[in-house]
């Protein structure tokens, strides 16, 4: 009699305990980060001895609930992460490439056109050379491509920044994601394995692992408790959190934009991030500092041939002609204070349009216009590359997550199965019961 009940009253308690795990995987299908939990139950065997009766003949157990554990795969979650960090980086490049292309553009807004603008300008000039219009035209079409130039240049550096100022966001996002895992190792070295509250402890380890491999590429590996170790992906494996302790991703900004990043724990040690955000955010930033020198050097050629086209001629009064426009650079290049028509040195050797015909053999290949065009189209085909890749790594993420959903997700069909399963078996186990109340009763009746 005492087998039949404790059988039952096992019965009772280990699927009311599932019974909950389901209701618990039914209330969390839309949580975030939530991994489904399975109630893995086991048989007790049977026993000798402990008869009240003291008979000493063997006992039968029941059932009892061995762990609430994580339907989890760790090979399908691995490579999701991967596959987001691959994602994440082309996404920020493609992002901040994008930025750079409108600083640039390729139109009527563009130094292109302001360029060409000024060739046409050489060119109606070299046609009549004492027209003052044409002669004030070649005035203004200059200032208006320093002009140019001084905006794209001021939108790369603005794009710069905004590159710097993210990565100095999401290395504080990093420092603070590794803090709470942190916290969460400690924690699960204290939590007992196959309960509740070590799957949600391990529910939200995974949830920072995911948005830390957002960020950056990170390499995982697990104790029998499942605090995690994180390193950076290459870089010889540079150490990120190791138990409660981690070391500090810090971003530094060179002076023309681009990003160095480097891990400070007792040491400083200088990385290169392969995946994440974060390596978007960098190669971003050395594309951008790219078009920026160039665009310097586009700009200091072409005030230099210009003032020397100009100081090769004769102005109207005979004299020499001067310098025409200032600067050094992309930022500082502007049409000196004061310059008119009459500062325009189209003549030479005598001849009122001699200087003025010589400027069409600006437009070279090594010319700025060209050179303007040639950075453009450079750009143009990175971006178009970085968003064939960002498509491509986009639908990788997405498929590798799914696959891992399918396996971790809470599925209500599945749930309602179980619900059905774990309902008739609680049913059987008071059925146990009420049938060895039942008997017992009828005995004592006997007596």
């Amino acid at each position: 009699m005492n087998d039949l009940i404790g059988i039952g009253a096992s019965g009772i308690r280990a699927y009311r305990t599932a019974l909950s795990t389901v209701a618990e995987n039914t209330a969390n299908v839309d949580t975030p980060g939530y991994t489904r939990r399975q109630t893995q139950l086991k048989d007790i065997g049977a026993t000798t001895g402990g008869d009240p009766y003291g008979t000493g003949s063997a006992r039968q157990g029941g059932v009892a609930v061995g762990a609430i554990a994580r339907v989890w795969d760790d090979f399908k979650a691995a490579d999701a992460r991967l596959s987001s960090s691959d994602a994440a980086r082309a996404a920020t490049r493609t992002e901040w490439l994008s930025a750079a292309e409108t600083a640039l553009p390729d139109d009527d807004r563009g130094v292109g056109a302001k360029l060409t603008a000024v060739f046409s300008a050489a060119t109606a000039l070299s046609a009549g050379p004492n027209d003052m219009l044409a002669r004030q035209t070649m005035v203004s079409t200059l200032d208006q491509a320093a002009t140019g130039i001084r905006t794209a240049a001021d939108a790369l550096t603005r794009v710069g920044k905004g590159i710097g100022d993210q990565a100095d966001t999401m290395a504080q996002g990093i420092n603070d994601d590794l803090t709470a895992l942190g916290k969460v190792n400690l924690a699960l070295a204290r939590a007992t394995p196959g309960t509740g509250a070590a799957a949600s402890l391990a529910d939200e380890r995974d949830r920072l692992l995911d948005g830390l491999s957002e960020r950056i590429g990170i390499d995982t590996s697990f104790d029998a408790k499942g605090a995690v170790t994180v390193a950076l992906t290459g870089n010889a494996g540079t150490p990120l959190l190791s138990g409660g302790t981690r070391n500090a991703v810090a971003v530094e900004r060179a002076a023309d934009g681009r990003l160095a990043l480097s891990v400070r724990g007792d040491t400083v040690v200088a990385v290169v991030p392969t995946g994440g955000a974060m390596a978007g955010l960098v190669d971003a930033a050395r594309q951008v500092a790219g078009s920026r020198t160039a665009l310097d050097g586009i700009a200091a050629g072409f005030a230099a041939q210009v003032n020397g086209w100009n100081a090769a001629g004769t102005t109207p009064s005979g004299a020499a002609g001067g310098a025409l426009l200032a600067g050094t650079d992309a930022a500082s290049l502007t049409l000196i204070a004061g310059v008119t028509g009459n500062a325009i040195a189209a003549g030479k050797d005598g001849i009122a349009n001699g200087n003025a015909v010589a400027f069409a053999g600006f437009r070279g290949p090594d010319g700025a216009e060209a050179r303007i065009e040639s950075l453009i189209g450079l750009n143009a085909q990175t971006l178009s590359a970085s968003r064939s890749e960002a498509a491509a790594t986009a639908t990788r993420s997405d498929s590798a997550f799914a696959a891992r959903d399918a396996v971790s997700g809470v599925d209500l069909d599945r749930e309602a199965s179980d619900l059905l399963r774990y309902q008739q078996a609680y049913s059987a186990s008071a059925k146990v019961l009420q049938t060895a109340r039942d008997t017992l009763a009828t005995i004592l009746q006997l007596f």
